[in-house]
């Protein structure tokens, strides 16, 4: 009786290949990956400020800009041009928009009036003034996230002839030459999480370390 009953739990455990979940319709998943790449895309066009740039860190609640999603706003610009949400040039405008802001907006120590220090930024700005917000720190890794769509946008408006292309390379260039990062290593050969003006010397206790988001950094 046991070994018949052993042998009807194996039978009920066992995989049955011919059973499982139908293919998906690829017609449907397509028309779900068009419809969320679209939608992406409008979340930075839409909401993005056109004076400056910057993105917001949430919708639809109010919120201040991350610069880590004004990164993601140059990358889906291109993206948007090339699937036809926008022209080309319209994608250019922004991005020269948006990178003029970071190049002339106040760098220096003052824990107020500031957008960032030493070429990097503040994790979150104010979305009208581009200044810090509240008292958060100067991130590094927020930096490199805004860094990797300057240099994303800096490879893709490769034209030439076109001033807005060329300006758009020639301050992406300028954008990231200027981030000190031998300054933001105060424990070498690592770099700092972040900074803040009003604590000693004002680097975190914390450093990037190991398999996580900050491999995007120290590349």
């Amino acid at each position: 009786m046991a070994a018949a009953l052993a042998a009807a739990i194996l039978a009920a455990c066992g995989t049955n290949h011919a059973e499982g979940p139908p293919p998906p319709d690829s017609t449907q998943a397509a028309g779900f990956v068009d419809t969320l790449e679209a939608r992406t895309f409008h979340y930075f066009w839409d909401l993005t400020n056109t004076s400056n740039g910057l993105t917001p860190d949430r919708s639809p609640t109010r919120s201040f800009s991350s610069i880590a999603a004004v990164g993601f706003a140059l990358t889906a610009y291109p993206i948007g041009a090339e699937r036809g949400y926008i022209t080309r040039a319209q994608a250019a405008a922004r991005t020269l928009t948006t990178l003029q802001f970071f190049w002339t907006a106040t760098q220096d120590s003052s824990a107020s009036g500031a957008t960032g220090y030493h070429g990097f930024f503040y994790h979150f700005l104010d979305m009208n003034t581009g200044k810090r917000y509240q008292t958060v720190e100067l991130s590094t890794i927020d930096t490199a996230l805004l860094l990797a769509g300057v240099l994303f946008c800096q490879s893709y408006f490769d034209n030439a002839t076109d001033s807005s292309e060329a300006a758009i390379r020639r301050l992406a260039d300028s954008i990231y030459r200027r981030t000190d990062w031998q300054w933001f290593s105060p424990r070498p050969p690592v770099v700092a999480l972040g900074w803040h003006p009003e604590t000693g010397t004002g680097f975190l206790p914390y450093d990037w370390r190991g398999y996580n988001e900050a491999m995007i950094l120290y590349l």
